[in-house]
């Protein structure tokens, strides 16, 4: 008989030990990870408090947003906009049909799977709800762990090129994120503060 609960359980533990292989590292406050299974935490953690109330399909697509995407690396495609188009094209389908197969495994039936494909495939944006939810996670995630180390990489970006990104970002997010991210509910790096202020404004 399927336990839906048990299903569930077993699939979150299938993504982390899908991302335990990832062989790039990355560190938090109290240890080293493995950096996409570091990631899919800092989203679970995320969910909890943007979304608490969110279900099973939302849970799963969150955790496996980025699942094994070191098997695809940036490198492997040609540099420039059109390069990283396919790439990011290439990761979406990536991601929802290996979390398709784990969720297969693990017993749940074709139309959970599909929502949560639709979710990590980053479907529908706007219009399917699961999917903006994600979207609005992993750039709240964005802004609280990694867009400090990002400006960091890229000391050659003008302020513009920054106000820029910032701007995309933002309007990739529902209101209600947008309102999240200006609350004390996430933390944002103090020397960018300045300039996300500008960016939004």
């Amino acid at each position: 008989m399927f336990q839906p609960q048990h299903a569930f359980f077993k699939a979150v533990a299938l993504i982390d030990a899908a991302n335990c292989e990832d062989p790039n590292l990355d560190a938090d406050t109290r240890k080293i990870w493995p950096k996409e299974l570091l990631y899919s935490n800092r989203m679970t953690d995320m969910l909890q408090r943007f979304a608490s109330d969110a279900d099973d399909a939302v849970n799963l697509a969150i955790r496996a947003h980025h699942i094994k995407r070191w098997k695809l690396p940036r490198t492997d495609y040609p540099t420039g906009r059109q390069g990283y188009i396919k790439w990011r094209t290439d990761l979406y389908k990536f991601h929802a049909d290996t979390i398709a197969k784990l969720l297969m495994e693990v017993g749940y039936d074709e139309e959970f799977i599909e929502r949560v494909k639709q979710a990590v495939g980053k479907k529908a944006l706007k219009n399917n709800p699961n999917t903006q939810l994600l979207e609005d996670v992993a750039n709240l995630v964005f802004i609280e762990h990694y867009i400090l180390d990002f400006v960091l990489k890229h000391p050659d970006y003008d302020e513009e090129k920054w106000l820029n990104i910032i701007s995309k970002t933002w309007n990739k997010m529902s209101y209600k994120a947008q309102q999240f991210a200006l609350s004390d509910n996430i933390t944002i790096p103090e020397t960018l503060i300045p300039l996300i202020k500008k960016a939004i404004t």
